[in-house]
């Protein structure tokens, strides 16, 4: 008897919403299908699934042990959200010269359901970065006998929400500076700056209306602006890497000298970004809007007001009581279910999706 072969082995997901991307969050149930396309007969020992969830970091750095000696240290570390495996086809038995046991499976395409559910407990949402990253994935094995397993890994992304109508993401963020630049034994008058924004919480696509009043007293030509910054922080034995990253930016006017520039809600949008990661023990993404003034030959007067980039948008009354509601209908739209998806919620999720998607195929490490 000739042998057949397999043709194909993938992996799908059952998509519940209408994007047709894998979007969970803790506590879902994540189900799905392997498929396996054969020609002829094969004989199968087991196929098996494994589905893992967990955050890592990894980085090298150089150090010097003496004149002539140098040597790399290592800094890694894992956190494990989940970890699942099951049989689909078959048993664990590692005999592989029994003839007991084996499974036939005939020409043609053949479909196994999978299913498991993600811990209740929180989980870090899906993030590629550039020390590390959060993943969660699906493999298949195929196990035959006296052959090589044929194996397939696929990634499904997770997202723990931030609900942005909390009382303290809907608070202002206010702050005030002020710098005398000095010129050998001359001193000019004072460079302030005052900077406010409505709230703390924001989503991908939004605008930030920033107030500000920029009084120019010294004699040089200054230049106010304004940037939201992403800061990636990596932990690992006891040490930190951080990566700072430009997410958007503006530019003011010119401002002369005994000049006064006021910014009435100028706007500054969101791109596609990740949502914070504020309670993963080994990697935190978080973000803050610099409004700063820049002074050609002297060092800039800046303001830095945190911001936090959530997964759930701000409800179109403003309450600040509505956050239950607004989770509630936000979950049950990630699902695909039939509740109305406003089109914020939706701005908000392909956002964060096409951020993610990009970041996967980019930056594997």
């Amino acid at each position: 008897m000739v042998l057949g072969k397999v043709k194909s082995l993938t992996i799908s997901f059952d998509c519940l919403n209408d994007s047709n991307v894998p979007v969970y969050s803790s506590g879902d149930t994540v189900s799905g299908r392997v498929n396996l396309e054969v020609t002829g007969e094969i004989r199968v020992k087991s196929l098996k699934i494994h589905a893992r969830g967990h955050a890592k970091v990894r980085w090298t750095e150089s150090r010097n042990a003496g004149s002539n000696t140098a040597y790399t240290q290592n800094y890694t570390e894992e956190v494990e959200y989940f970890n699942h495996k099951d049989i689909l086809i078959g048993h664990e038995r590692d005999d592989e010269n029994s003839e007991d046991g084996f499974n036939t499976i005939h020409s043609g395409r053949h479909e196994y359901a999978f299913s498991f559910e993600l811990p209740q407990t929180p989980l870090a949402t899906s993030f590629e970065g550039r020390h590390g990253s959060v993943r969660y994935w699906v493999k298949a094995e195929l196990h035959r006998p006296w052959l090589l397993p044929v194996k397939l890994k696929k990634e499904f992304t997770v997202f723990e929400h931030i609900d942005i109508n909390t009382p303290s993401l809907l608070s202002p963020q206010a702050g005030t500076k002020e710098k005398t630049l000095c010129c050998w034994f001359c001193t000019s008058g004072p460079i302030s700056l005052s900077a406010k924004i409505e709230r703390k919480g924001y989503t991908p696509g939004e605008s930030i209306q920033i107030f500000a009043e920029i009084e120019n007293c010294s004699s040089r030509m200054v230049v106010p602006k304004a940037a939201i910054y992403q800061t990636q922080a990596f932990y690992a034995k006891g040490k930190m890497k951080e990566v700072k990253q430009l997410v958007a930016n503006l530019r003011g006017e010119s401002l002369s000298s005994g000049k006064t520039e006021t910014w009435n809600g100028k706007l500054l949008k969101i791109p596609p970004v990740s949502p914070s990661i504020l309670d993963c023990s080994i990697i935190r993404v978080e973000y803050s809007l610099m409004v700063y003034v820049d002074i050609p030959g002297a060092m800039d007067l800046f303001l830095n007001l945190p911001l936090v980039i959530g997964t759930i948008p701000l409800h179109p009354f403003g309450s600040r009581t509505s956050s239950v509601s607004s989770q509630c209908s936000m979950n049950m739209n990630w699902l695909g279910l039939s509740l109305p998806e406003r089109p914020e919620e939706r701005a908000v999720r392909i956002a964060c999706i096409f951020f993610l998607q990009h970041h996967q195929a980019t930056q594997k490490w």
